[in-house]
């Protein structure tokens, strides 16, 4: 009895090292990707969350001001209309794109149509460029004298012809626009490449039972590409919280703060205003609120 005790004791023994090899195995592989992400990313941001409760210019000493700085971004109407702007934008970077880049999939996925590797590269084109020539092109587009309002005068529609980045109404959605065709390119690739996986057996059954083409794009596309959509609409309104470059070199806010968001109020803040702890709360803030909204459209996702 006792040897067959020492038996079974001894295979558990040996048992128990190899279990906890295969469970540390995978870490020691990740080991060098997670020391390089939380040395370029958590501890900067840890650092800022730190900065956050202070009130400090980046050069001289700094003061504890405790949660100050986050009651100053609820309370100060600035900060809160950069943050209305961006949830605006979240529209034109997210929204609109995807419905623009399901009906743009569908039809060139259902036509065949010629040449449709050569589309494809020129609809991405627009994310292999850099955002800050994007936004140099498209001031040049909306200004007095630029291409847009020569070709509204040229259709007889010289009334509404306007100055685009310095109009109060309209500088937010001309800015918000640029973010669309930015972001088509993006949905609509993402989005053909979950169509082109369906199986055409399940158009040619739905035909059979009667069903049109937008009834089979509701019954058969849509819930197909949901995964498309989710990740979409995360790359798309992370883009569209985060902007800097295109507002800074297009409007740099204005006219007014009629087009200031919280990544642009966070560099003036810090570098211009001189005011890094009520930056780093802002910048704490748009992090929060980026994870939340992408926390649900996922959880959204997932439950379709």
């Amino acid at each position: 009895m006792s040897s067959t005790i020492a038996i079974v004791t001894g295979r558990g023994a040996e048992r128990r090292p190899a279990r906890l090899t295969r469970t540390w195995v995978p870490y020691a592989y990740l080991a060098p990707a997670l020391l390089l992400y939380g040395g370029f990313l958590l501890v900067p941001l840890g650092r800022a969350f730190q900065f956050s409760f202070y009130e400090w210019d980046g050069l001289g000493a700094s003061t504890f001001v405790g949660v100050q700085n986050y009651i100053s971004v609820f309370t100060d109407p600035k900060l809160r209309e950069a943050f209305l702007h961006a949830l605006v934008l979240i529209f034109f970077y997210a929204v609109l794109p995807l419905c623009i880049g399901l009906v743009l999939a569908a039809l060139l996925t259902r036509s065949r149509v010629r040449g449709l590797g050569f589309f494809r590269t020129i609809i991405f084109l627009p994310q292999v460029i850099a955002m800050v020539v994007v936004a140099v092109t498209w001031r040049q587009i909306y200004a007095p004298d630029g291409p847009l309002n020569g070709l509204l005068r040229a259709v007889g529609l010289d009334a509404l012809t306007r100055a685009w980045l310095g109009d109060y109404t309209w500088t937010l959605p001309a800015v918000g626009l640029i973010g669309t065709w930015v972001s088509t390119g993006l949905v609509t690739v993402l989005l053909m490449a979950g169509m082109s996986r369906i199986p055409r057996e399940q158009y040619e059954a739905a035909r059979l039972d009667g069903a049109g083409p937008l009834r089979e794009f509701f019954a058969i596309t849509l819930p197909s590409v949901r995964g498309e959509i989710t990740v979409a609409l995360t790359l798309t309104i992370v883009a569209a919280l985060k902007t800097f470059d295109l507002v800074y070199v297009t409007t740099s806010g204005g006219p007014g703060t009629s087009t200031s968001v919280p990544s642009y109020e966070v560099y003036r803040r810090a570098f211009e205003l001189g005011e890094v702890g009520a930056a780093a709360a802002v910048g704490i803030v748009l992090t929060v609120i980026v994870f939340i909204i992408n926390w649900i459209v996922n959880r959204i996702g997932d439950r379709s």
